[in-house]
């Protein structure tokens, strides 16, 4: 591949500049907005897969790492809690070959149950961070971020946004590079974190992030746009999709962008402070750049609270800049999410909200049941929660009549991702009203997009495998009943099976299948397309 020049979103970007750096897998778990660069990746002939979920994709990029091989993980931000487990110990142990962990944050929560703001992961867990502004540099900090996993064998994060992972740039890309692993040679000593390799492990961190630090002063991974030739009145020091809002709301004013913003640059950050007579920090989310500044001695100012929530625009930014926390003019409202017309999810919420019961949600198209006209779901906290949440409610709520109105929904790719460990506490700690699972089965992962699945018997790029059968999988787990139906054919039946089950003391699963209609669609089409070819 030659060099060449192209129109891609950040998300595409990042997946040719993996493809560039000859990586030898991606992968992660669907979710918006970091959905499209394992789909681009392997559409471009890269190695793509989806795991079953985010830990995973990490302990097996780690795998992948171990034997000398290049990974990139990817996943949106509520991800990375879920592969927190092992990243923490990734840093400790350390890479072997490059290892890059993408992840998508969703400022404004436009597809998302919060809006944390995970440059404090960078911190916490002790890893390297770069944060481009555009597709642009979305494409180079990959290619770089591959640069300084090997060089200092750590994991780096790079740190996406929705409007950088969505937005289309021109991104001029290298030739391809040629990357053969090396061989495997084991080394127990930095890899087996019994109690004394790992205080070990801790400390050689620690002098790689000094380290680290040193070179990111050294090594420019930072631009000054207008550079004062005396010291300036103010100055800007921003980072990622910032840099773009604030060079359009203050195109005159000296602007220090960062792009690797774990460990910070503090001497070229001094330097630029020193020749401005106020510097403003603008920044998304929490204060990670204000605080650390502040801390290590720079005098920096923040910005008012209302501008810790939501997306920045440019208005915003003009805003934020002249200390205005008075609120943006609001526009216009847009069109509320919804159920797609024909959903088969839509028979499951119309049937809980007849029979009035109390519903425990999870993520996933099916999350939009609490809105009108259904309204039926009480509760939603995070992948795969459902259950847990059903059975913590049904224990406070004892044997009661009320307790028997305690049901929780899933769907399947939710259940793979994080619902199996429910089901074993489901069987293991059975509440003594028992305890009702639907199980929504639409053959897809559909809100990010209608993913393929571990249950839906194809890998992303749509080759056959043998598909994970969810109906044994919960017998075999010592579930009482379990059920299938179809809403929408067998309705009555739903409604009858679903209030018997609710009556007993046994653990039920009852398994909603139906596949989704956009899914179906989309089959369709690939199928006429295959025939055309």
């Amino acid at each position: 591949m030659a060099d060449s020049t192209q129109i891609l979103s950040g998300d595409a970007a990042v997946a040719l500049a993996a493809k560039t750096c000859g990586v030898t897998l991606g992968v992660g778990y669907p979710g918006t907005p970091s959905t499209e660069i394992l789909e681009t990746l392997a559409s471009i002939g890269g190695n793509a897969e989806w795991a079953p979920n985010e830990k995973v994709a990490l302990e097996v990029a780690s795998g992948v790492s171990l034997g000398n091989g290049r990974a990139l993980v990817t996943m949106k931000h509520v991800g990375l809690n879920v592969a927190a487990d092992p990243l923490f110990t990734l840093t400790y142990m350390g890479v072997n070959g490059g290892l890059v962990i993408v992840s998508a944050d969703d400022p404004g929560m436009a597809s998302s149950q919060n809006e944390q703001d995970n440059r404090n992961y960078a911190k916490f867990a002790q890893m390297p961070m770069l944060e481009p502004a555009d597709s642009q540099e979305a494409y180079d900090l990959t290619v770089k971020a591959f640069e300084i996993s090997e060089s200092f064998h750590v994991p780096v994060l790079l740190r996406m946004t929705t409007r950088v992972c969505h937005s289309m740039g021109i991104v001029k890309s290298g030739a391809l590079q040629a990357f053969t692993p090396a061989p495997y040679v084991a080394d127990a000593k930095s890899k087996v974190m019994i109690p004394a390799n790992a205080r070990r492990a801790h400390v050689r961190l620690v002098h790689v992030m000094q380290d680290l630090a040193k070179w990111n002063d050294a090594n420019a991974l930072h631009t000054v746009f207008n550079p004062a030739s005396e010291k300036a009145e103010l100055g800007v020091i921003t980072s990622g999709i910032c840099v773009m809002h604030t060079r359009e709301a203050a195109p005159s004013l000296p602007v220090l962008q960062l792009k690797m913003t774990w460990p910070l640059p503090m001497d070229a950050i001094r330097k630029f402070a020193d020749s401005c007579k106020r510097v403003i920090v603008v920044e998304e989310g929490s204060r990670f750049l204000e605080e650390n500044l502040k801390a290590a001695g720079i005098p920096v100012e923040g910005k008012e609270e209302v501008f810790e929530y939501g997306e920045l625009s440019v208005g915003r930014v003009k805003k934020l800049l002249a200390h205005d926390s008075s609120p943006m003019e609001a526009g216009a409202p847009g069109r509320p999410p919804a159920l797609c017309p024909g959903c088969p999810h839509r028979k499951t919420f119309e049937l809980l909200h007849e029979l009035n019961l109390i519903v425990m949600g999870d993520i996933g198209c099916y999350t939009l049941g609490v809105l009108p006209p259904f309204q039926a779901m009480d509760a939603s906290e995070c992948m795969g929660a459902s259950i847990g949440l059903g059975l913590g409610l049904r224990r406070s709520l004892g044997d009661t009549p009320e307790a028997r109105r305690v049901v929780s929904v899933i769907g399947d790719s939710t259940f793979l991702h994080s619902g199996l460990t429910g089901i074993v506490d489901l069987v293991y700690n059975k509440p003594a009203t028992g305890h009702v699972v639907l199980l929504l089965d639409n053959g897809t992962t559909a809100m990010t997009g209608l993913q393929e699945h571990a249950a839906t018997g194809f890998r992303l790029d749509r080759s056959p495998v043998k598909p994970i059968d969810l109906e044994a999988v919960c017998k075999s787990m010592g579930v009482d009943n379990v059920d299938v139906i179809d809403p929408v054919a067998d309705h009555d039946e739903y409604s009858a099976l679903l209030q018997k089950r609710l009556a007993s003391d046994d653990s039920t699963v009852i398994i909603v299948r139906r596949p989704c209609l956009m899914q179906m669609k989309k089959l369709a089409k690939m199928a006429r397309a295959s025939e055309v070819k």
